[in-house]
């Protein structure tokens, strides 16, 4: 598997929902590192930027506007919890289909990325507070939930 090849299919897909909103597409590195081949790349327009790395499957996912990120798990919990938006995210998930991360995501895009997408560099900086107010339990407090 190239994961070049790999993150640009992926990136095809996303393109469908970032393209009409004016972002576009940059592969940033690949390589050999001591996990395997990989490929990096971003999403980008202004001062927004969804940073997609690649090995196997998709892997790291982090939403950037100005010198803010959140990780996609904390974007779409904060999302959920603030914009009172229901069902489960499709990322990750779990298929042997390299790209199907990349389907879920776009899902995910769709129904949680409108703050990231159109919304103000403020709602974003709400999101952010919003999740360093409510860390992600951890331990057997997350166990518990």
């Amino acid at each position: 598997m190239d994961p070049v090849s790999e993150l640009e299919r992926g990136a095809c897909e996303l393109a469908a929902t970032f393209g009409p909103a004016g972002f576009d597409f940059v592969l940033l590195q690949s390589g050999r590192s001591s996990g395997g081949m990989f490929a990096s790349g971003e999403f980008r327009k202004g001062d927004r930027r969804l940073e997609l790395h690649f090995r196997w499957s998709l892997g790291l996912v982090v939403y950037h506007v100005g010198g803010d990120s959140l990780a996609h798990d904390d974007f779409v919990r904060a999302m959920q919890s603030t914009e009172d938006i229901q069902g489960t995210p499709e990322y990750p998930g779990f298929s042997d289909d390299p790209q199907a991360a990349f389907r879920g995501l776009r899902a995910d895009l769709e129904r949680f990325g409108r703050v990231f997408i159109s919304g103000t560099a403020d709602e974003f900086r709400a999101l952010k507070r919003w999740v360093n107010a409510h860390p992600k339990p951890t331990g057997f407090g997350a166990l518990a939930r």
